[in-house]
């Protein structure tokens, strides 16, 4: 389970007393947190399960990576570094992610699961490539393969 490697790298962390892997993965536990609270009042109460928590991080990743380019143009080059530190620690937890290549196979593939026929359809193969590649595949760069597939 990742949380049990979420609690296992904090202990590590902490008694190599390295910093910004004990801050990152704190902010990861305080996300999961959240999003455990905020099930509770759902029709489904149990807690994330890995596939939920892999998409959190993505979108976690995602933040820094808009941060990192926002630092940049404003001239904060130290706080950009520290974005790109705590990346590096979340992709850690990430499945090696699908190539330029796998995702262009993948993407393939759910169109002909689909029957998807024009772009109106993109929705469908997105869906189904979320569904079927939770956690390896990045939907940012998946967006525009599709697209041009189905285009």
């Amino acid at each position: 389970m990742l949380r049990d490697a979420f609690n296992e790298r904090l202990k590590a962390a902490l008694r190599a007393r390295d910093g910004v892997t004990v801050r990152t993965v704190r902010l990861v536990l305080a996300a999961l947190k959240d999003r455990d609270i905020a099930q509770r009042g759902t029709a489904h109460p149990e807690p994330l399960a890995d596939p939920d928590i892999l998409r959190l991080l993505q979108g976690m990743i995602k933040q820094r990576r808009e941060a990192i380019e926002l630092y940049e143009k404003g001239g904060r080059p130290e706080l950009a570094a520290q974005e790109a530190a705590e990346i590096a620690v979340i992709e850690s937890f990430l499945p090696r992610q699908l190539g330029d290549d796998e995702i262009a196979a993948a993407a393939k593939a759910a169109i002909a699961e689909s029957g998807a026929a024009g772009v109106k359809d993109m929705g469908k193969v997105m869906a189904i490539l979320r569904q079927r590649h939770a956690g390896v595949i990045d939907l940012a760069r998946a967006g525009p393969v599709v697209r041009a597939l189905l285009g």
